[in-house]
């Protein structure tokens, strides 16, 4: 008997409840007091974004490294900032608080008031290029390459990058391969890191599936506030490396 054919959403979910569980899993020291799960408290409105913009092939994947606490942390999209999910994407849901919640970093889901700017960044350059978020995932879509939040006692954020080698191994395992079943179901041209750390984790997993053939690896600059080159212009110096590596044609 043969199997059922799955959709590609359902491929992607399957796969993402498979990370959160082994994510759930780990334990983490200090610096690091508080993990936060945005794949299970936050799992209503992160199905939204898969089923909506995620069951159909794509031309280019985008990767981003974890969730910043004001855009995927509170609403469980990647780089998911208030604004951008709820009005341009249409996707909203009430969110439950994490078990083991930081006194600083409350979760208040699509009632926060506080702006992701890298989210702003770059669902606004998104929405600025291809107009409707119909129109810019009919060929695209955005990935995390880590579900998890990393905060210290202070609630300052802890990024997956500094962690330990014994706590990365085992969390890289996890992650790469939750990210080969996501570009396996999506099938892209191309895969963009958006930053370093995303850059180097698909060139890692692309040669190690044996997709280099299938798929090409590009960056682009990290939206963080943190970089100053990011504040001096994101949105133009993305696109410009976008179609300097022959990712995109665009004309101004």
């Amino acid at each position: 008997m043969t199997q059922p054919t799955i959709s590609r959403a359902q491929a992607l979910l399957a796969a993402a409840r498979t990370l959160s569980s082994a994510c759930d899993a780990m334990r983490f020291a200090e610096p690091v007091t508080h993990v936060y799960n945005p794949l299970g408290y936050a799992w209503a409105p992160f199905e939204q974004y898969v089923r909506r913009y995620g069951d159909g092939p794509k031309r280019v994947v985008f990767l981003g490294m974890n969730p910043g606490p004001y855009g995927m942390m509170q609403t469980g999209v990647p780089f998911g900032e208030v604004a951008a999910v709820r009005d341009w994407m249409g996707i909203t849901s009430e969110i439950a608080a994490p078990k083991h919640e930081h006194p600083k970093r409350r979760i208040e889901g699509f009632a926060c008031q506080r702006s992701e700017v890298s989210g702003r960044r770059v669902w606004g350059w998104a929405a600025e290029r291809f107009g409707s978020a119909e129109q810019f995932f009919a060929e695209n879509f955005v990935l995390n390459y880590c579900p998890l939040v990393f905060l210290e006692s202070s609630g300052r954020n802890f990024t997956p990058d500094k962690l330990p080698k014994s706590e990365a191994r085992g969390l890289e395992a996890v992650c790469d391969e939750h990210l080969a079943e996501n570009l396996r179901a999506l099938t892209p041209q191309w895969a963009v890191g958006i930053g370093a750390f995303a850059a180097k984790r698909l060139q890692l997993v692309i040669a190690a599936n044996g997709l280099k053939d299938k798929i090409r690896v590009a960056q682009m600059l990290h939206p963080s506030p943190a970089s100053p080159m990011a504040n001096r212009g994101w949105a133009p110096a993305a696109e410009q490396a976008l179609v300097e590596q022959g990712v995109f044609e665009f004309t101004r």
